[in-house]
């Protein structure tokens, strides 16, 4: 049940890598265009040597050229953690903007269906609880997390400027927190943080009280419901997430159990506008869609901790002979 041929933008970045694989598996064929700024050619260094993948580096603000036929466009560069956008702010933004631009511009050219990938943080710290795609959302423009909340938002409206002047067949998911494999144990989200500390016996770092809530996805899930939109018709914005909601300490304690840790709780402060509350309202996806999250979070914790207790020694840093000489594999 193939779906032609796919374009996945930061396709060797934690989404993008799961993304591809589960396209592979599907039986289609995948290019994965990624620059390496948080991705790694190591998250699909398994895929290399499959018939139907392609890895190729390249930076979507410049330019993109992907000759021959195209079925489908899914736009997943960026990054993605508030340490990543926090120190690349411009080129958060750029990938955001021209980077959304260069994609649709490929996907009207093919005529292929466009997915692109935003985020719960177009609502901002949310006035409404849970949010609904019909929420405008509550972001504050000038703050540091602005770059990312704002490039997403652009997207989406860019996005729709193009279904709506040009005819491009376009979708909007908004993802909502998701963790599993593959994670970067120093990206600054939540639950590679607190695994990581977790199994190294360090000092677990609560931000602020740690009342503050987030509803977390297991990966695999969230790839379901993607794959779902994108064989659908709708246009969305479509919310994909597990309302699974749990405040930041709690999730804290939780996977210090599981880990079997006697790591410390302490406390640090608080980011600049980050939000209160979490929790998607996905009405929506179970209606249209069929979907709804199926792995429970206390076992897809588990996998998680398994996950990175398998690989200790994952840095932060890409090898890069190694990125070059996979990247320029036939």
């Amino acid at each position: 049940m193939g779906m032609g041929r796919a374009v996945v933008t930061g396709g060797a970045g934690f989404l993008g890598s799961h993304l591809c694989e589960r396209l592979l598996d599907q039986g289609t064929e995948v290019v994965c265009l990624d620059n390496f700024l948080t991705g790694s050619p190591s998250n699909v260094e398994h895929l290399l040597g499959h018939e139907r993948f392609r890895l190729v580096k390249a930076d979507i603000t410049d330019y993109i050229h992907v000759a021959g036929p195209v079925d489908t466009v899914l736009h997943f560069a960026s990054p993605a953690s508030p340490i990543d956008y926090l120190q690349l702010p411009i080129h958060t933004m750029k990938v955001g903007s021209i980077g959304t631009l260069h994609t649709l511009g490929l996907a009207k050219e093919k005529g292929a269906r466009f997915l692109l990938a935003s985020t719960s943080e177009t609502y901002g710290d949310p006035l409404v609880h849970p949010q609904p795609e019909t929420y405008w959302g509550n972001v504050n423009p000038v703050g540091p997390r602005g770059v990312y909340d704002e490039a997403k938002r652009f997207a989406e409206a860019l996005t729709m400027a193009y279904r709506r002047t040009l005819g491009v067949n376009t979708a909007i998911v908004r993802i909502f927190n998701t963790f599993g494999p593959r994670m970067r144990p120093n990206d600054g989200r939540a639950i590679p943080t607190f695994v990581r500390q977790a199994l190294h016996g360090e000092t677990i770092t609560v931000a602020g009280d740690g009342s503050q809530t987030r509803s977390i996805c297991y990966v695999d899930d969230l790839i379901d419901g993607i794959l779902a939109l994108l064989r659908s018709d709708l246009a969305g914005p479509v919310n994909i997430g597990n309302p699974h909601e749990i405040s930041v300490l709690e999730l804290a304690k939780w996977i210090r159990d599981l880990s079997g840790s006697r790591s410390e709780i302490s406390f640090v402060p608080r980011p600049q506008d980050d939000p209160e509350i979490r929790q998607p309202d996905i009405t929506q996806a179970r209606e249209f869609l069929g979907w709804s999250p199926q792995v429970p979070v206390e076992e897809a914790l588990k996998r998680t901790i398994a996950w990175f207790r398998e690989h200790p020694d994952i840095t932060e840093i890409v090898d890069e002979p190694l990125a070059e000489e996979l990247v320029n594999r036939p």
